[in-house]
């Protein structure tokens, strides 16, 4: 690989309790001493984007474990049924649970008495109070290392009145729990969360995925090494019931749009590439020229690989996936995620890479089937 300095960035997509693959992703880049210098993350990527930024190394494993450790331990049977149709049925009767007695150190039920109604307006437009997430937060992140810390965190939301997508970044201003809360409140389920007077929901509403804002908001001449961490596959089966409907409607909904972001990226870096070029075989007196120096800003050259590991479903997984959070599934999730690290560094194909000759490259190399999506695709696509 190149000599060329790298920025690592992990990026975090939303998707409640599948979100044990990205904290299992995580240990097993971390074990590989692969550390980010960059988490972007929305929903519960946020929350373990946060934990992880806003804790010592040595001890971020053990923050993750111990926030899934307690989410999980509403629904710890000990044990799950091996047959499809039964675990199944066991991750049905766990999502119903975690609907009626809410999800420890996450969200509870919200209780409505006459009191609630009348004087909590968050008991009309929501079903579930946070305050055990931000608890829970406050306890596990270290917000002033967070501040002080040389990993960059943004964490997305949308505005409530303007519909318009919003970045948190540590970066930019000082974050505190309410900015982690405020990216995962899914509406109904969460009220969403006031922050400078503003009101914002989970981010996924707009899009479940940061990939889009770190590859425009880099601001870097250095390479980017993206390891996108995604918990709903774009690719699946035709259903066969109606149960299978609402699970492909979710992973459709809340899939990133990967060849979408890269496609329009690979046209700018082809662009930047030309702009570069162009200039330098402009005559000295045309160099301070007005366009000549808005081409200049568009020319800064950097490469960028994609990582990009995907949670496939599970044959055992159905249309309350996110919403599933027994220990076993949990500990599923987490040990699926973990594997896919290890598999993809261990792939040939990634110990042998070579830095992209028109500026970007993808490796999908943890599911049934392995791919490199090189220069080239991107170039016929032009």
């Amino acid at each position: 690989m190149s000599e060329r300095l790298t920025t690592n960035v992990i990026v975090f997509q939303g998707g409640g309790a599948l979100g044990a693959y990205q904290a299992g992703a995580y240990e097993a880049l971390h074990k590989t001493g692969i550390e980010p210098d960059w988490l972007a993350g929305i929903s519960i990527g946020a929350i373990n984007s946060a934990i992880i930024a806003g804790t010592p190394r040595e001890r971020r494993v053990e923050h993750l474990r111990r926030f899934w450790d307690r989410a999980s331990s509403g629904f710890d049977a000990g044990w799950a049924p091996e047959d499809p149709a039964f675990r199944r049925l066991f991750n049905e009767v766990s999502a119903m649970t975690s609907a009626m007695t809410g999800v420890p150190g996450f969200f509870s039920p919200r209780l409505y008495t006459p009191y609630q109604l009348l004087l909590n307006p968050e008991s009309l437009i929501s079903f579930y109070d946070t305050q055990p997430l931000i608890d829970t937060l406050e306890t596990l992140v270290d917000f002033d290392f967070l501040q002080q810390s040389d990993i960059r965190l943004s964490l997305g939301a949308v505005n409530v009145t303007s519909g318009n997508f919003a970045y948190f970044d540590n970066r930019k201003e000082c974050l505190n729990a309410r900015h982690v809360a405020a990216s995962g409140a899914l509406p109904p389920g969460f009220a969403p969360i006031e922050i400078d007077g503003a009101h914002y929901w989970d981010g996924g509403l707009v899009s479940n995925t940061p990939l889009q804002y770190v590859l425009n908001k880099s601001g870097s001449d250095q390479d980017l090494c993206i390891f996108q961490v995604d918990l709903f596959s774009a690719r699946g089966q035709i259903p066969r019931d109606q149960f299978e409907v609402e699970a492909r409607t979710k992973e459709i909904r809340f899939s990133s749009r990967t060849r979408m972001n890269t496609d329009e990226f690979a046209r700018k870096q082809i662009l930047r590439r030309a702009a570069k070029r162009l200039l330098e075989k402009l005559p000295p007196e045309m160099r301070d020229d007005e366009d000549a120096r808005i081409l200049a800003s568009a020319g800064v050259e950097y490469d960028v690989t994609i990582v990009h590991l995907i949670h496939r479903k599970a044959a055992n997984l159905f249309h309350g996936m996110d919403a599933e959070f027994s220990r076993a599934t949990i500990e599923d999730h987490w040990r699926a995620g973990y594997d896919d690290v290890m598999t993809t560094l261990e792939h040939k194909a990634w110990k042998t890479r070579k830095r992209p000759k028109k500026g970007i490259q993808i490796f999908d190399l943890a599911g049934k089937h392995a791919r490199v999506t090189e220069d080239a695709a991107f170039s016929e696509r032009m």
